[in-house]
């Protein structure tokens, strides 16, 4: 198959592969460097001989390539299992879990889970119960991938912000107790925060902002829209005299200008790189805002 070769000022421009059978006329696709990057595009009719004509331009091999980049997501759960003092379990809610981690999953993160104490953190039992099921529970249930990554949470003291893009909490009671203490989360979420990458939180899981700081010293949720299980909510649920704190209280006490929603209801913000969902049925929205803020 004869080759030749375009030049224009002893520069190659184009490569034309010449068939050795004759052909009715056809289109030429002519591409200049200028048209290829610009996304103008062109093509002329061949007017005379016989062959088909393709251009290929040196251009094309000159252009930068660009990999699509694979998000990496921290994804951090309680290990407290103990409900206060009521003789009761809690952990992480069920659906404030699945419900992000396949948001994250399906948009192709890349997803590590860590825990305090590391392995299989608690769920809370009442999350796992016939009437709190949602599709992304049942998902998880039928999942045994996921129920292994699950099982083998990193231990937090061992993680550091390296490499990763986000940081996200799920909620139920357990981060009241351990995570809002944990200086391992204050660590980290004062790494990403201070590289300017998305944190998010949801339901009790705002906890974890009760100690941490931003560059300045100040409450890191200090003059920023926030939300987080309201009063009413915990009121709603009988426990309001049994957790340590209350959410709502302790985000308007570290100067966050706390909004909410109805109660139950999906309420999201995103102030910045800092997203917070009200509830368990925010769960969905808020992880679908921090892969927004990566996209």
């Amino acid at each position: 198959m004869p080759v030749a070769f375009l030049k224009r000022r002893n520069k190659q421009i184009a490569t034309i592969i010449e068939p050795p059978t004759c052909q009715p006329p056809v289109f030429v696709l002519a591409v200049c460097p200028t048209e290829l990057e610009s996304g103008t595009i062109k093509s002329r009719r061949k007017t005379s001989g016989c062959g088909t004509a393709q251009i290929l331009t040196s251009a094309l091999s000159a252009l930068p390539k660009t990999e699509s980049k694979i998000m990496k997501i921290l994804m951090v759960l309680t290990s407290h299992d103990s409900l206060g003092d009521t003789g009761k379990k809690t952990g992480f809610w069920l659906e404030e879990f699945a419900a992000p981690y396949y948001v994250f999953k399906d948009a192709g993160a890349d997803i590590t889970l860590a825990s305090p104490k590391g392995g299989q953190p608690p769920v809370d039992p009442n999350s796992d119960s016939p009437d709190a099921q949602t599709d992304d529970t049942r998902r998880f249930k039928d999942d045994s991938e996921a129920q292994k990554h699950l099982a083998n949470t990193l231990k937090l003291s061992e993680v550091t912000a390296d490499g990763f893009d986000a940081i996200f909490y799920p909620g139920g009671h357990g981060p009241l107790w351990d995570l809002a203490e944990d200086a391992d989360s204050k660590r980290l979420i004062e790494a990403f925060a201070g590289a300017d990458l998305p944190v998010g939180a949801v339901c009790h899981a705002p906890a974890v902002f009760r100690h941490t700081q931003g560059k300045d010293g100040k409450p890191l949720v200090s003059g920023r829209r926030v939300t987080g299980f309201t009063n009413t909510e915990e009121e709603g649920a009988g426990l309001t005299e049994v957790v340590p704190f209350l959410v709502e209280d302790m985000l308007k006490a570290n100067g966050g200008l706390y909004e909410k929603g109805p109660d139950w209801g999906s309420f999201v913000l995103r102030d910045g790189k800092l997203v917070t969902g009200q509830n368990p049925a925010s769960s969905a929205a808020t992880a679908k805002e921090i892969v927004a803020l990566l996209k």
